[in-house]
């Protein structure tokens, strides 16, 4: 069931993915740095998101142990942070986040690139980061969920990348998984119409290679196959007098 939000609701998500968006535009950045553990960034992530006054939305969730959810390199989603793996120079890493605040989820996430980088590296995060804005240019009343999916997969699939099928993205409100899933890719026209009052988090994960993806023994971290590259990025957007109004931002 789809739940669409009020004015009131939409202000309240707004505030808690400010905090998300606040924890990846200000503090994230100073850290992720050769050098530092992932153990470390979940630190720093969850001391600045109970400074705001909320609660981690990850941790506890579903039985994950942490704040972030943490990906260095061919790992798509879903990695634990630990004390053992320091990133380096080169690396790229993503990271999913979430904020509860008064009962409200915000969620987001991010991929960063470690040092210099490659090239391709840079062009993998290039191409996703442009994938989620005309995903967002196309979330609007008229359109559609597959629309949504589409303007993704089109335009990665352009660069010779390739879109996971395995994960989604999702609505997001006063729980952090809602309905309904949004595919990253997808027929235009097809699947759920767009309304006003929607609140939808949109998360293209793009791999440098094959789409095809598996889980860890750990059974959170999900890698690639083929053990290439994977980037992702997120946002939570709001359906606002027809469009997306994008979370967070002022």
């Amino acid at each position: 069931m789809i739940y669409l939000k009020t004015k009131e609701d939409i202000e309240k998500l707004h505030l808690a993915n400010k905090i998300v968006m606040d924890l990846h535009a200000n503090i994230l950045p100073q850290y992720v740095k050769p050098g530092v553990t992932t153990k470390e960034l979940d630190r720093i992530a969850e001391e600045y998101i109970r400074s705001c006054g909320a609660t981690p939305a990850f941790k506890g969730l579903y039985g994950f142990p942490a704040t972030l959810c943490t990906a260095v390199n061919e790992e798509v989603v879903h990695g634990i942070p630990n004390q053992r793996i320091k990133l380096r120079d080169g690396d790229i890493i993503g990271i999913d986040v979430g904020a509860n605040l008064d009962g409200y989820f915000g969620d987001g996430a991010k991929t960063y690139a470690v040092g210099r980088v490659d090239a391709q590296a840079q062009k993998l995060i290039d191409v996703t980061r442009e994938s989620l804005y005309r995903a967002i240019e196309v979330a609007k009343i008229g359109n559609t969920i597959g629309d949504i999916g589409h303007a993704v997969q089109s335009y990665v699939e352009s660069f010779g990348f390739s879109v996971v099928r395995d994960y989604c993205g999702h609505g997001i409100g006063k729980n952090l998984h809602e309905d309904p899933q949004i595919p990253n890719y997808g027929k235009p026209g097809s699947a759920e119409k767009i309304v006003e009052g929607m609140v939808l988090a949109i998360e293209p994960m793009v791999n440098e290679g094959t789409l095809k993806v598996k889980v860890l023994k750990d059974k959170w971290t999900v890698v690639t196959l083929d053990s290439k590259r994977s980037a992702h990025f997120e946002h939570s957007i709001a359906i606002v007098d027809g469009k997306a109004r994008i979370l967070g931002l002022e």
